[in-house]
């Protein structure tokens, strides 16, 4: 019941405060031509697997706890002995959130998550990739209130990337402004 309540409150922000804010900005005349956020994508690279594959696992569970969704391992496309890697060897996790979990997370990370990165000064601008989508990377995965610091055997960093509707950039930014994303001046 709380996840319904939640994913209403998020829901109607949009409706109400964020989509008549892009409407008047870009001068849209179907408001479904608006653009809403789509999915986003948390992954978490785990390079030491090579030598430990527990640490997938754990880092794993991690994601799991983070995302509220069991997340996917991912496996390495074909060996490189450089780095000491076997082709299909555990080497990461990742996840794909939508709807309710999506906006759950969204609001965890601009609210709490991003606030207590150490030396935060906001998000960089330009870290678009040209078709309305964002990517981001948080170097600590304990910054996220659902990690028990005291448990924490390694820190690993995360790469979360928001998927948009968004044809370009500008679309894009002003959307995940009106999303309260800190964006770097």
């Amino acid at each position: 019941m709380a996840e319904a309540t939640y994913n209403a409150r998020l829901r109607t922000f949009y409706e109400e405060v964020v989509r008549p804010k892009m409407i008047e900005q870009f001068g849209y005349k179907n408001p479904m031509e608006v653009p809403v956020i789509d999915k986003i994508v948390i992954n978490m690279g785990v390079g030491e697997a090579t030598a430990d594959t527990k640490k997938v696992t754990t880092a794993a569970a991690d994601l799991a706890q983070i995302a509220g969704q069991k997340p996917v391992i991912t496996r390495a496309r074909k060996a490189i002995s450089n780095f000491k890697l076997r082709e299909n060897q555990p080497v990461g996790a990742k996840v794909t959130l939508r709807k309710t979990r999506m906006y759950e997370f969204m609001d965890r990370l601009v609210t709490v998550a991003l606030p207590r990165v150490r030396d935060f000064r906001g998000l960089n601008p330009k870290s678009f990739d040209g078709r309305g989508n964002y990517a981001m990377g948080v170097k600590e995965h304990i910054v996220f209130p659902e990690i028990n610091y005291d448990r924490v055997e390694q820190i690993w960093g995360m790469d979360i990337i928001v998927c948009t509707t968004a044809k370009t950039d500008e679309e894009a930014r002003a959307l995940l402004k009106a999303f309260n994303f800190p964006f770097r001046q």
